[in-house]
């Protein structure tokens, strides 16, 4: 065992950059040592969306850009050592699974290990018996059917799934931090209960769970707080030592930057409690965490302290919450926040005409948006006069042809509306309503399934 591990971040959610992990990867060998990349491609709904494509398509419902991530670093990954983890089997991880036998054998490697985690997918528990997790207890699920219910699964089935001999492993549902908490255990030796060593790791996949937030992105004001290069932003990487202390850099010979500020803002991000932030393998104190810059773009982080695992294991539910209807149309020109108003008016009173059965939001952006309600105080009293407004009706239903007949009104604006409209656009999209839940560990049935490539296509 040496005493040096290093974690990359190379995805913060589904849907970022498709090219983060190469820098990333280049810098793991340059510096040398055993390390780990893991992906973080999903939010509590993107598990939802990927159980409905999986109904759709018995083979899909895993991360859609799992390959274009995949394909430019896994021989460099294998070559080296470097473990893949990553949850972005989503709802399918087995299919996950066979897009990288796929690839692995695409590219010469069919020997490859490749582990799927399994027991995060809870649909068949019966979820009312067990109690909503305290910030959800307020929350109208509206009766809509069960969509997905996955539960945040610790470390420990990576673990062993690394131990078994996994150069891959393959997630639904995971405890974010438990990504990079994994390969630190594994590597050293650290136990279930060493709650300080855990604190370490799971501070250190919390730091990286978001990708690039921690090294730049989402992080600029121009002229406050400014940002080099962000369009080729780093991405996050964990120098963690046998002593538990913990580094925080990025990828070499990137944009963005590592400071302080970058780090007390990622290790404050969704943190409820700062004293009792829970996580599936520990307990967080981070009241006297403390940042300190070491040199450029590298930050060390210390003080963070560790209790005993909750006794609970969350479990986030995923309900139909029916459907939302979008339109969209530009006005530009002189008085053209008339012509906006005047739309809006027309859009509202056809909506009623049609007795479209459809809670309705119409929005002049450009104008005032972000910060109105619903019933669109702020714009109609605003006396702004700008070059251009974007005008966009959103009409919530529970049925999908209901939400799209309002949305289309607005294309009907073409000709039937105020002077000078254009650029329209109208969608559709189902609604996803999320409650978290409670339940005893022992009611899961979690392990993995090792396999090389060639099996796993067998």
């Amino acid at each position: 065992m040496t005493n040096i591990f290093r974690v990359g971040n190379a995805s913060g959610f589904s849907g970022d950059r498709v090219d983060a992990a190469g820098p990333v990867v280049d810098t793991l060998i340059a510096l040398g040592g055993p390390s780990a990349l893991f992906f973080e491609t999903l939010a509590e709904r993107t598990v939802a969306l990927a159980q409905l494509e999986k109904r759709r398509n018995p083979e899909r419902g895993y991360e859609p850009m799992l390959e274009r991530l995949l394909e430019p670093i896994l021989l460099k990954c294998l070559r080296h050592g470097i473990t893949l983890i990553g949850n972005f089997g989503a709802a399918n991880p087995p299919a996950a699974a066979r897009v990288i036998a796929r690839l692995a054998q695409r590219l010469g490697e069919p020997q490859v290990r490749i582990a799927v985690v399994q027991g995060d997918d809870v649909q068949d528990l019966n979820l009312g018996a067990h109690p909503v997790y305290e910030a959800d207890a307020g929350l109208d699920m509206a009766s809509g059917e069960l969509i997905a219910a996955n539960a945040y699964l610790s470390a420990q089935p990576i673990v062993q799934a690394l131990k078994a001999g996994a150069q891959v492993v393959v997630t639904g549902r995971t405890g974010d931090p438990s990504l990079a908490l994994a390969p630190l255990m594994h590597h050293f030796g650290w136990s279930t209960d060493d709650w300080q060593q855990l604190a370490v790791g799971a501070t250190a996949g919390h730091l990286l769970e978001c990708g690039a937030q921690i090294t730049g992105g989402y992080f600029e004001d121009p002229g406050y707080k400014d940002v080099p290069d962000p369009a080729n932003v780093g991405f996050p990487i964990a120098e963690v030592h046998a002593d538990g202390a913990l580094f925080i850099t990025k990828a070499l010979h990137t944009g963005g930057l590592v400071t302080p500020e970058t780090v007390k803002e990622q290790l404050l991000y969704e943190i409820h409690d700062p004293s009792h932030y829970i996580t599936p393998d520990v307990v967080l104190d981070l009241t006297d965490v403390r940042v300190e810059q070491l040199g450029q773009d590298r930050v060390q982080v210390k003080g963070m302290r560790g209790k005993p695992a909750p006794s609970t294991v969350k479990v986030t539910a995923c309900f139909d919450g029916g459907w939302l209807g979008e339109g969209e149309i530009s006005y530009a020109g002189p008085n053209c926040v008339a012509r906006a108003r005047r739309a809006a008016e027309v859009l509202r009173q056809r909506v009623a005409l049609r007795k479209l059965p459809v809670s309705l939001r119409i929005d002049l952006i450009g104008l005032a948006s972000v910060h109105d309600g619903d019933a669109g105080a702020l714009w109609q009293s605003a006396s702004a006069q700008p070059q251009d407004v974007r005008l966009r009706l959103a009409a919530s239903s529970a049925l999908q042809d209901d939400a799209e007949q309002a949305a289309r009104e607005v294309l009907a604006l073409y000709c039937c509306g105020p002077a000078g409209g254009g650029g329209v656009r109208w969608r559709t999209t189902q609604r996803i309503r999320t409650q978290s839940y409670l339940i005893e560990p022992g009611l899961l049935k979690v392990g993995y399934s090792l396999h090389t490539a060639q099996e796993w296509l067998a």
